[in-house]
């Protein structure tokens, strides 16, 4: 399969660009006009997929579920509740429509943590974009669970290569006041004797920081650096209460961090320190789920992140435009060793074109500036993934089939 775009602004310039199988081959004025198919990119910018660094997929079936609440509140009282209720087929749908949105607002790849694992994974499959999948570990402290929670962890991973080269499976401890030390543990061995990443909720509220100095005299980074559990597979979502040492400490072990600006702000848990980080650590972007968001917009997230952190240091130069895109593009292919980010010969076709005549897109006097703080995920028009066209002119196939049964199914299971 190829594909030749033709036309499209990349880098103020006008250019072509050829696809072959699942990779950007050549990138000149004039590519040839032989391809399997052609697309007009004139009135288009190129850009690359967006990643998504930090989600729980099938939370859309909760979007607007349990709104203006404090965290634990919203845990414990709404959300863990309905999702004990789940099925493996509920995830299917909620994973699909989650799917969807991403595809339609241009993310290529999302790093997700949620029940049921494999009906994430056969939505990912069959909507044609990348994600690493893990299924959210919490043993609550009780060994026979842990045992539990391991065999399972353990099936999944022995059936995954079944999913095919676009689906990476991940362990997904929740956190550190759901998961025992004897479960980190385990964890950490399990992912470093098969290489595989971890994707963990770390310091998201100031109780969790208390609680954790309260039950082991030290904050959550350094408990889990006393524990040896980081490292550089380690991706660790939120980390907005953390201090100067906890930086240095997730800098020595290459820790990759994700902020969740939108999240963070909705439920109130304070705001991620940038400034101390960005020298030290790799910053990516995530969204964080529907029920904490409420979308799945990466570019929704550019702008809030850029503009939270702005307000925050009282520096408008803080957290420019570049920097918040870099986090939701090539910050997260470094993070998931991806050989995507850029429109580069050689890396994989995961890429964008972003429809330039919107009003929002105009005037241009510069893209990246309008993307992030002017533009919303409807000014991406076309989405290509591994090679392979997953959405044209805005429509992805039998989106509003995917629409209608996730509504029913997020109906159905709020009245069980």
């Amino acid at each position: 399969m190829s594909i030749l775009i033709k036309n499209c602004l990349l880098n103020q310039k006008e250019t072509d660009v050829f696809i072959e199988e699942n990779k950007i081959s050549e990138i000149s004025p004039k590519c040839g006009e032989s391809a399997d198919e052609i697309i007009d990119g004139r009135g288009k910018a190129i850009i690359p997929g967006f990643v998504n660094a930090h989600t729980h997929a099938a939370m859309t079936l909760l979007r607007g579920y349990a709104d203006d609440m404090a965290l634990n509140q919203w845990l414990e009282q709404k959300i863990w509740p309905l999702e004990a209720k789940l099925t493996e087929d509920d995830v299917y749908w909620g994973a699909k429509l989650a799917c969807l949105e991403m595809i339609k607002t241009g993310t290529t790849f999302f790093n997700d943590m949620y029940w049921h694992w494999s009906g994430t994974a056969r939505a990912v499959n069959e909507m044609g974009i990348r994600a690493a999948i893990s299924l959210v570990f919490i043993d609550n402290l009780d060994p026979e669970k842990a045992k539990e929670q391991i065999r399972m962890n353990e099936k999944i991973y022995r059936e995954n290569k079944n999913f095919g080269k676009r689906i990476i499976f991940a362990m997904g401890p929740h956190s550190i006041y759901t998961v025992s030390e004897q479960s980190l543990a385990w964890i950490k061995e399990f992912a470093q004797r098969n290489g595989l990443l971890i994707h963990i909720h770390v310091s998201e509220t100031k109780e969790e920081v208390d609680n954790c100095i309260k039950t082991n005299k030290l904050r959550p980074i350094e408990y889990l650096d006393k524990i040896g559990f980081l490292g550089p597979n380690v991706i660790a979502c939120h980390c907005v209460w953390v201090n100067k040492n906890e930086i240095d400490i997730l800098s020595k072990n290459r820790v990759k961090v994700v902020i969740n600006p939108t999240s963070n702000m909705k439920l109130a848990s304070g705001l991620f320190p940038y400034d101390e980080m960005k020298s030290k650590l790799t910053v990516c972007l995530g969204t964080d789920g529907c029920s904490s968001n409420n979308n799945l917009d990466m570019l929704e997230a550019m702008k809030i992140a850029a503009l939270s952190q702005k307000i925050n240091s009282n520096d408008p130069m803080s957290l420019s435009a570049k920097e918040a895109f870099d986090m939701g593009t090539i910050n997260g292919a470094k993070a998931f060793n991806l050989n995507c980010g850029e429109i580069k010969e050689g890396k994989l076709a995961d890429i964008l074109l972003i429809d330039l005549k919107k009003p929002e897109m105009m005037p241009m006097h510069d893209l990246t500036s309008n993307l992030v703080y002017s533009a919303n995920g409807s000014c991406v028009d076309t989405v290509i993934c591994d090679g392979k066209i997953i959405m044209r002119g805005g429509k992805v196939e039998n989106e509003e089939k995917i629409i209608e049964k996730a509504n029913d199914v997020a109906k159905e299971l709020v009245k069980r």
